[in-house]
């Protein structure tokens, strides 16, 4: 295996070494160090990154005002320009090996196919790590509530990659909403053009070699064993049910985050879908799916509607002439005074008809929520002790989570479900109840 040469300083030695020698130090002012912007060694996190290719390469940049100390991927080839990018950084293809090693990290970024997600990110918990997750936070319900024990147990900060979350259209949505802009909320409407990649396929029987850069024993993870083929790695693996989630675990963590937090949507009652023809092993090519909420005393029922493969809702009959709502993915709040409608990551938001955008640019009611430096800046912080990212695993992302799978439950049994969220489990069709917790592969654990 190729490392790195240089290893990390680790934080907590550091801060150690210094507070041993203390009264031998004359505290200096941080900006005469090192000028504006400086930030120390004990204020400088070292982090790990599971993941170092495709997704991963955006969220390691998002945390390069931290020292990034190690890098961690199955296909050498995929990961070598962060590996040129980062000439610092250890190197390594298994996470496990990784966190062995390098007691120094003080953080973690998991950037995996989903269904590494969980053993990786329980891994590093259970060292005392800080852990910043990719969405969906886990490929199954069940994992999505052991992570959030974990992080509970654990006091380390989390937080889940739904990047629109920290962000001004995320909250301006939920302030509007609350204001009584567009008064009652009966349904919200989400929209997709994914997937973007296969789906509604059966299992490849050609012979392939694996790649000379790629482990896939290590790819495969806590997977059932199959043989390598291109039609799994790279990318496409997220079609797939034993890695991936489909187009509803791609992007509803993105799209359904707003409205999840701003009306507490965590008990559907009841959770229906219509697709495409299904496949055994992969989502279907299109679905619709509806969750159905009951009123409760802080708010009325609410009918939310998923539509992927480049379904569309209905246009509006509150659209003028010559407006349109986002074409290729989107989301939409209906009231009974108006809409309100965004981008997939809650950007953009617009109120319609337009008189009533007009009105609420002249005049915008107060901001409740406090804005933020960003998703990755939120994270970093809060393994310094500076507040609590606000899609944490317990706090937030482990409830979205449930909520959004719980559509492939509906999806995969093709029957109408109903959930207990007590329970965690369908009350009414047993079969979906064997998609919440599936065994792994032996040798891979959940105990960390």
């Amino acid at each position: 295996m190729s490392e790195g040469t240089e290893k990390g300083i680790s934080r907590r030695h550091f801060v150690g070494g210094l507070a041993a020698s203390a009264a031998a130090i004359t505290i200096v002012p941080r900006h005469v160090l090192g000028g504006v912007g400086f930030q120390a060694p004990s204020d400088t996190l070292n982090i790990a990154s599971i993941g170092a290719g495709g997704r991963a390469r955006s969220d390691i940049n998002g945390c390069a005002h931290e020292n990034i100390a190690a890098l961690c991927d199955v296909d050498f080839g995929r990961a070598e320009s962060m590996f040129r990018a980062y000439p610092r950084a250890k190197r390594y293809r298994d996470y496990r090996e990784m966190l062995d090693k390098e007691t120094g990290i003080d953080a973690v970024i998991v950037a995996t196919p989903d269904h590494v997600h969980a053993v990786a990110a329980m891994a590093a918990m259970r060292r005392g790590k800080h852990v910043y997750c990719e969405k969906p936070l886990t490929r199954t319900i069940g994992e999505a509530r052991a992570l959030a024990a974990e992080a509970e147990r654990s006091g380390v900060a989390t937080q889940m990659g739904n990047q629109g979350h920290a962000g001004e259209g995320t909250r301006q949505i939920r302030e509007w909403i609350e204001a009584d802009l567009i008064g009652t909320v009966s349904e919200i409407h989400y929209w997709t053009n994914r997937p973007i990649w296969p789906q509604a396929i059966e299992r490849p029987t050609e012979t392939y070699h694996v790649p000379q850069d790629l482990d896939w024993d290590l790819f495969l993870g806590p997977a059932p064993f199959r043989p390598y083929h291109p039609a799994y790695h790279p990318f496409s693996w997220r079609g797939w049910w034993d890695y991936g989630t489909g187009a509803l675990g791609d992007i509803a963590c993105h799209a359904m985050d707003a409205g999840f937090w701003t009306f507490d949507l965590t008990d559907p009652e009841r959770v229906s879908a219509e697709s495409t023809p299904l496949f055994d092993e992969t989502a279907p090519a299109s679905s619709r799916i509806q969750y159905d909420f009951p009123a409760r005393s802080d708010r009325p029922a609410i009918k939310v509607i998923w539509r992927d493969g480049s379904l569309n809702p209905p246009r509006p009959p509150q659209l003028e002439p010559h407006e349109s709502l986002p074409r290729s993915s989107g989301q939409l709040f209906v009231g009974d005074k108006g809409l309100l409608a965004a981008g997939i990551y809650g950007e953009n938001p617009r109120l319609y008809p337009a008189a009533l955008h007009e009105a609420v640019q002249a005049d915008p009611p107060a901001e409740k929520y406090a804005r933020t430096e960003g998703v990755y800046r939120e994270w970093t912080e809060a393994c310094k002790g500076n507040g609590t990212p606000g899609s944490s695993f317990p706090g937030h992302s482990a409830r979205l989570t449930e909520m959004v799978l719980l559509g492939n439950l509906a999806v995969r049994t093709r029957e109408i479900i109903e959930w207990n969220s007590i329970k965690g489990r369908v009350s009414n069709v047993e079969e979906a109840n064997r998609f919440i917790d599936e065994p792994y592969r032996k040798g891979w654990s959940l105990k960390g």
